[in-house]
């Protein structure tokens, strides 16, 4: 499973995204995926503390 595939499942899993606000995040960062989170919280869909525990869990998942 890739490392966004997994990222999608913990953003529905602990924060209860939908489908449709992942599907934002996704096509306003298809050029750059790295991006998703933050494109999630400048649309308001993440606040500060949920982008916080992203970042956690990304850096937590590269090991």
């Amino acid at each position: 499973m890739s490392q966004q595939t997994q990222l999608i499942e913990f953003l529905k899993q602990e924060f209860s995204l939908s489908t449709e606000a992942i599907a934002l995040g996704l096509r306003r960062s298809a050029s750059t995926p790295n991006l998703l989170p933050i494109v999630l919280w400048q649309y308001g869909l993440v606040t500060t503390h949920q982008l916080e525990q992203i970042f956690e869990w990304l850096e937590a998942s590269v090991v």
